[in-house]
């Protein structure tokens, strides 16, 4: 790995304006995000999801933005995940809408309400808040509500969109389907109760968390073991019998985790803490990213990327993914295994030694004590 700053940050670039078509180069994700009118970021990162600017969302009957992030897939992949922020009035509400793709929901801010029904008759009704996670069960009629009279509440929704546009190429077929989906809802009173199951100790089932903040109460579930990677607990969290999952972490003051790399799509979004990431192809220079809580980044696919805490209070991200282990769409995941047994993760004893020297004198100025186990040699 080439030499790297120690500074530097990525900025966002407006989209460009193209006229769509056959022989245009664009899918049909690309044209369907241009018709829905509201605000495109692109680039390696947001630096806070809560500052950007947000348009009118006619087809949402809110204000939004997407969010297109070079790692999320989008113009790589046939597998791909997308972004978007939505906002609803202070004591409004979005339209009812249903769809054919995956979408799992984190709220940014406020407190209120989702209604769900397979049937006018038997409508449910789901409560809010800040920090809460949920999913929206495959092509189920929903309709967001915010509660609170005074402020506007935010969500941020990772979905499967441009994967099912792109292969579907019909907005009729995806927005106007009739089907249900009865093996995932078929409007179960309990389904978003807060419940949910520990498939083992690192593997969490569910469809609904008040507040995905709170990890230690999620990990205690199961024994209080939430399992490690390196140096960072991690909680994995399937959601709705989705194909998308989700993953937690939890890092404690003066820690980092293995460099690894793996396909597009993951979005990393922080929660709490401030620090770094390291992103980089095999051969290539290095790009940092410095973020704190509502930054918001996907590594690029086969880039090696690594994140550092170098704070004085533990950092936490969700990391939004297209694949999960308990609906697999490939086989054994490698990203997590060491490259000595054939996978993509370096062990901290292999990583260029400049990365541990850079950590400790960050460290150093924050005035934060390392808290790393010695590498091999030490």
């Amino acid at each position: 790995m080439k030499a790297f700053s120690e500074k530097g940050s990525i900025k966002m670039t407006a989209e460009k304006s193209a006229q769509g078509g056959w022989g245009s180069g664009e899918t049909s994700y690309d044209l369907f995000v241009k018709k829905e009118g509201v605000p495109l970021a692109r680039g390696l990162w947001v630096e806070n999801v809560l500052d950007l600017s947000l348009g009118s969302w006619r087809r949402k009957g809110g204000r939004g933005a997407y969010i297109n992030l070079d790692g999320s897939g989008v113009n790589t992949s046939y597998i791909a995940i997308d972004s978007y922020v939505v906002e609803i009035a202070p004591g409004g509400n979005l339209n009812a809408e249903r769809f054919l793709y995956e979408e799992i929901l984190y709220v940014l801010k406020g407190r209120g309400s989702t209604t769900l029904w397979t049937s006018p008759s038997e409508k449910q009704n789901l409560e809010w808040r800040e920090g809460s996670l949920f999913t929206i069960p495959l092509n189920a009629r929903h309709q967001h509500f915010n509660s609170d009279k005074n402020q506007p509440a935010r969500l941020l929704g990772c979905t499967f969109a441009p994967t099912m546009i792109n292969l579907l190429h019909n907005d009729e077929f995806i927005f106007n389907n009739d089907f249900a989906f009865t093996d995932r809802f078929a409007g179960q009173a309990d389904y978003f109760s807060g419940g949910g199951n520990f498939l083992d100790q690192r593997h969490f089932d569910t469809n609904f968390i008040d507040d995905i903040r709170d990890f230690s109460a999620i990990a205690n579930k199961a024994n209080g073991s939430s399992g490690s990677q390196g140096e960072a607990s991690i909680l994995y969290v399937e959601m709705g019998c989705n194909t998308m999952s989700t993953h937690l972490m939890e890092f404690p003051v003066g820690t980092y985790a293995p460099a690894h790399r793996h396909e597009p799509g993951a979005h990393i979004l922080i929660l709490s803490g401030q620090g770094y990431s390291l992103h980089w192809t095999e051969g290539g220079e290095t790009v940092r990213i410095d973020w704190r809580q509502g930054s918001l980044f996907a590594p690029p696919e086969q880039w090696y990327h690594q994140h550092f805490n170098s704070g004085n209070v533990p950092a936490k991200y969700i990391a939004f993914k297209p694949r999960g282990r308990k609906f697999r769409t490939k086989g054994k995941f490698m990203n997590n295994v060491s490259q000595k047994q054939g996978g993509s993760l370096i062990d901290y004893a292999d990583e260029d030694p400049e990365i541990r020297a850079v950590y400790e004198r960050e460290c150093a100025r924050n005035g934060v004590t390392v808290n790393m186990r010695p590498v091999e040699g030490d």
